[in-house]
C-alpha cells in the first residue's frame, strides 16, 4: 500500500461549517485533474501522514485562530510535515479587499508561526471565507451582529484554482 500512496498527495482540512472543506475539495479537484493521486479528508481522519508525497493543509479561522484540531494536526505531525512539499491555507475573512490585510497582516495565526517556520512550508496563503448566519447559533450570530462581520460567500475560486494550479506545476516538476 505504501508504494501506491508514494506519488500521492493529501488534501487535509480543519472546517466547522463546511466552507473550507468546499476549497479543499476543489484544490484537490485541481490536482487531480493534474494527474496527480489525491485523498482530501478532515485531519481528524488522516492519521497516517508519513506514506504522502506532499501535504496541503488548510483550516478555517475563528477569531484569528485556526480550528483546534488543525492546530493539533501541524504540531503533532511537525516531524513527517518538515521532511515533505507542504502548502498551507486559511480560509476566514469576509468582506471585499486583499485577505491578508483583512487578517490584519498575518497569514498565520501567531500560536503556529513558530512550529510553521521549523516545517519551511513551500506556500503559505489566505483565502476569503463564507459566513452564512443560518448555519450559526444564536451566540455566534449575536457576535457578527455586534463585530459587523460581511455576511455572504466571499471566496475568490479563480484565486482557489490558481493557487492549486501552482502547487499542480511544482509538484509534476518535482517527478
Amino acid at each position: 500500500m505504501e508504494d501506491s500512496m508514494k506519488n500521492q498527495v493529501l488534501v487535509a482540512y480543519a472546517t466547522k461549517y463546511g466552507s473550507t472543506a468546499e476549497i479543499a475539495e476543489r484544490i484537490g479537484q485541481v490536482l487531480r485533474k493534474e494527474g496527480l493521486g489525491i485523498d482530501i479528508m478532515d485531519v481528524d481522519r488522516a492519521n497516517n501522514i508519513a506514506p504522502y508525497k506532499a501535504i496541503v493543509l488548510g483550516s478555517a479561522v475563528y477569531m484569528g485562530r485556526w480550528r483546534k484540531e488543525a492546530a493539533k494536526f501541524l504540531k503533532a505531525n511537525e516531524k513527517v510535515l518538515t521532511e515533505r512539499p507542504v502548502w498551507l491555507f486559511s480560509s476566514g475573512p469576509t468582506g471585499q479587499g486583499d485577505a491578508i490585510e483583512l487578517m490584519h497582516g498575518w497569514s498565520i495565526p501567531k500560536s503556529l508561526k513558530a512550529t510553521v517556520e521549523r516545517i519551511q512550508p513551500k506556500d503559505i496563503t489566505v483565502f476569503h471565507g463564507a459566513l452564512e448566519l443560518d448555519k450559526l447559533n444564536f451566540f455566534e450570530r449575536w457576535i457578527i451582529k455586534k463585530v459587523k462581520a460581511p455576511v455572504g460567500d466571499f471566496r475568490d475560486w479563480n484565486a482557489i484554482t490558481s493557487w492549486a494550479a501552482a502547487i499542480a506545476n511544482e509538484l509534476k516538476e518535482d517527478k
